[in-house]
């Protein structure tokens, strides 16, 4: 079969590889479609410290059941479509024991601890497969998986329709994220510095956009709500400044998720924290979100559509991921077709 590997750092190519058996407990699914990720290309730039290579990427799957167990807890049938949480836990250590099992001591994510399914077939544990709604295209379930993560930040916080949520980053997840808070009744406002991503920001429905390396954000944000700041603050760009932001931004008795990973870090101010009673929690990957993001994305709540730069094949998603790391600003999302 063909799969999309890592060898090293920088080194991407298409290969030919055994196709795999599944073990017990496992499915085997004919993978059609595979979103590419930003954490796709750090591990192609070797900026994902969590990745070892050699590695086949790809966690952002959707495809076939080719064999499964009959037992599976989601009652998944042979030939069903069916997305795949990619969040390997271990079920027995004390997160997974209250269910937070993204926050597991020994998790193993796809394409990042373990080889993922940027492949043609791929064996994963048959409870963790979530069947695709009627009429869903193959595009459309590839992109749940980043809907979860953006879906996860909003939970965190808690967020209630008729808030202000502010969210560092027009990248795919802060865009998504923004979206989703809209999609639920409150009023999203997206902060970044490149204009054309505040710009879709627009386009798909985001209330309200702050070109941060042109305006104060601190007093847009005071602006648009009134004085109050905003509930709950959204961090997904990893970058220390915009760490540090979310305390300016975020109302007294606010909350704050910190979404993206930054690579050293932050010095925060705790006096802050402590005058504003500033709830702050991280929020890593996602736990059990995948039933309500097929839901959003199969009733245009949020459509998952208009984040889609483009579809290409297996053959050109090695050059398409050198290119993405080279020119990141001409893409929002690429799903890579597996097989028709």
């Amino acid at each position: 079969m063909k799969a999309i590997k890592l060898a090293e750092p920088w080194n991407i190519s298409c290969v030919e590889m055994e196709k795999p058996t599944p073990k017990e407990g496992e499915a085997l699914i004919k993978v059609v479609a595979a979103g590419i990720c930003g954490s796709d290309i750090g591990a192609f730039r070797g900026t994902n410290g969590l990745v070892s290579y050699p590695r086949v990427i790809g966690h952002e799957l959707a495809g076939i059941v080719e064999s499964i167990p009959e037992n599976n807890k989601n009652g998944i049938k042979v030939g069903d479509r069916v997305v795949v949480d990619p969040y390997l836990y271990c079920g027995h250590c004390y997160p997974c024991s209250i269910g937070r099992t993204n926050c597991c001591t020994d998790l193993k994510v796809l394409g990042v601890h373990v080889d993922g399914g940027m492949a043609e077939y791929y064996c994963h544990p048959a409870d963790m497969l979530i069947k695709i709604p009627e009429g869903m295209t193959w595009e459309q379930a590839a992109m749940a998986e980043p809907l979860t993560i953006s879906l996860h930040g909003i939970h965190r916080g808690g967020l209630k329709a008729g808030e202000f949520c502010a969210i560092y980053g027009a990248g795919p997840i802060g865009l998504v994220a923004g979206m989703v808070a809209e999609a639920y009744g409150a009023h999203a406002i997206v902060i970044d510095l490149v204009q054309e991503r505040l710009d879709f920001a627009k386009k798909v429905g985001i209330e309200y956009v702050i070109n941060s390396g042109k305006e104060d954000p601190i007093a847009k944000v005071a602006e648009i709500t009134g004085g109050m700041m905003a509930q709950q603050v959204m961090e997904c760009t990893g970058a220390n400044p915009c760490v540090r932001g979310c305390l300016d931004l975020v109302s007294n008795a606010g909350r704050i998720t910190l979404t993206g990973w930054p690579k050293k870090e932050t010095s925060l101010p705790t006096d802050v924290i402590t005058k504003k009673e500033v709830d702050i929690r991280g929020a890593r990957t996602s736990a059990g979100e995948f039933q309500e993001a097929l839901e959003l994305i199969a009733t245009k709540r949020v459509d998952m559509d208009q984040i889609l730069t483009k579809t290409v094949t297996m053959d050109e998603a090695p050059a398409t991921i050198v290119d993405i790391e080279k020119n990141p600003g001409n893409y929002m999302k690429v799903v890579v077709r597996v097989a028709e």
